[in-house]
């Protein structure tokens, strides 16, 4: 795999004529990397651009060595990524496995591995008891999880998760949790997350944007470390301690306008 799978070189989004990212360099590698930030902070807008679903208004994407700027670029990024948006579509009436196999499809998984890649990626989630239920009659969590699973079935080098655990109750997000650390050496993971319980339990490092900056990059343990330092009305863990301590100090330096 390219050493540096995501590479975003000075990156302007705007949305709905104000700027959602403002000049962001990042770069990620293999392993679950955490994206934590207020609503508003840019996280979906990062998220879309390099799922290909939006162009940025400037600056440089790359990822597995592909210019977003080039069609080329972009068909070959998306055979090869995995994307849940915080909301996405389905059809209803589909069956759980009708679902996953047209998405499937859609990503040019070959025919003869096909089924073995759905019954995969269903097992990953822990849908394939419930393969054969349509969509309209599972529960969001279980909709969810779909969503989880339509976005690993091609086995993808790059997966993108806008919020996954929206919906799931505590005993599916440790499940999931594990599934993200179990990808951890095969794929670069990015979680946009508001859960800082997601990104202490499975993520390497964890990238803070706010007000479409980057604000933090640390490690789990960096941010907790920090907010033994902050007192306990900013949080009820260190993590969520020094998250908002983070925050406070980008915006105190002048981070946001």
């Amino acid at each position: 795999m390219n050493a540096t799978p995501i590479r975003v070189d000075g990156l302007r989004v705007r949305h709905r004529g104000s700027a959602a990212l403002d000049g962001v360099d990042l770069e990620f590698t293999t392993g679950v990397h955490g994206l934590l930030g207020p609503n508003g902070a840019g996280k979906t807008s990062l998220i879309r651009v390099l799922a290909t679903a939006a162009g940025p208004a400037a600056g440089r994407v790359e990822i597995l060595g592909h210019d977003l700027a080039g069609r080329a670029g972009r068909t070959e990024v998306r055979r090869r990524l995995g994307y849940l948006p915080q909301h996405f579509g389905h059809y209803p009436g589909f069956t759980v496995r009708e679902f996953v196999s047209y998405m499937a499809w859609l990503k040019e998984v070959p025919a003869a591995s096909a089924p073995r890649a759905v019954e995969g990626a269903l097992d990953r989630v822990g849908l394939t008891a419930s393969a054969e239920t349509p969509l309209k009659r599972l529960s969001g969590g279980m909709v969810r999880r779909a969503g989880i699973a339509q976005a690993l079935v091609n086995d993808p080098a790059v997966l993108l998760l806008d919020e996954p655990t929206a919906g799931l109750d505590p005993e599916q997000r440790v499940g999931f949790r594990a599934l993200l650390r179990s990808l951890a050496d095969e794929a670069t993971v990015l979680v946009s997350t508001h859960l800082v319980e997601d990104v202490a339990d499975a993520c390497s490092t964890v990238t803070l944007l706010d007000a479409g900056r980057v604000a933090l990059r640390d490690t789990p343990s960096g941010l907790a470390r920090k907010g033994t330092e902050a007192p306990e009305e900013l949080g009820g863990n260190a993590l969520e301690r020094g998250y908002t301590l983070a925050l406070r100090d980008h915006r105190s330096a002048g981070g946001v306008r």
